[in-house]
């Protein structure tokens, strides 16, 4: 085993991979990487700059230079933090999402972080959870899962997730804005979304966290990675 051993947990929205990945860590005892929110934060960090939404440059820019921090709050929730700000709640919009989808698509803006999602991975072991990471951040990663579901169980989900966090949206209109980010996703120049050759796919339509986080686990000890 790597020094670092990392598992990758790639999947489009809705997917279920950020509560895979936070399960599977914690599980573990493991680091993790939500990259998904980095992207988040460049595009926070570019609208409370009030820097051009079309600037690749200077999102790349804020990229580098932007002071992020991780927490666990006393609760047990997570906290998000920029330059200060607390802005858990921001990120986790469904708008934020759209502008992830929107800044991840730059060549500049993924050059910009990947040094800083690579150095996440550090002992005892890192899950990484996002839409490239292990066919560009992480191609050597000891175990790759590649996270799906129907559209319409990840557009369910994703409107259950935005109502119980008090946000009012119209399933179709989720529907669609997911279908567009989909598309973008998928069909980017630079590290389109698509699972690595050697990722182990697992559909979660209809199959709780729980059966989903227990086959992560087997397969991570299947490789030796865990227990």
């Amino acid at each position: 085993m790597a020094a670092c051993p990392i598992v990758t947990i790639d999947g489009p929205s809705g997917s279920g991979k950020g509560t895979i990945s936070r399960a599977v860590a914690r599980r573990v005892g493991w680091h993790l990487l939500d990259s998904g929110a980095l992207y988040r934060l460049v595009a926070l960090a570019g609208t409370l700059a009030q820097v051009d939404p079309h600037d690749p440059g200077r999102h790349a820019a804020l990229a580098q230079h932007m002071a992020v921090w991780f927490g666990t709050r006393s609760d047990g929730g997570e906290e998000v933090r920029l330059d200060g700000r607390d802005v858990t709640a921001e990120i986790r919009s469904e708008a934020a999402g759209q502008g992830a989808s929107r800044v991840a698509a730059w060549p500049e803006v993924r050059s910009a972080l990947l040094g800083r999602q690579r150095a996440f991975a550090t002992p005892p072991g890192l899950v990484a959870d996002g839409r490239d990471m292990g066919t560009v951040v992480f191609p050597g990663a000891d175990l790759k899962i590649f996270l799906t579901a129907t559209p319409e169980e990840r557009a369910l989900r994703r409107h259950k997730q935005l109502k119980d966090k008090g946000s009012d949206v119209s399933l179709p209109a989720l529907s669609r804005e997911i279908a567009g980010r989909d598309l973008r996703d998928q069909t980017r120049k630079v590290a389109p979304l698509k699972a690595a050759p050697d990722a182990c796919v697992i559909d979660s339509t209809g199959l709780s966290v729980e059966a989903v986080t227990g086959r992560v686990l087997e397969l991570m000890a299947a490789r030796r990675l865990w227990p």
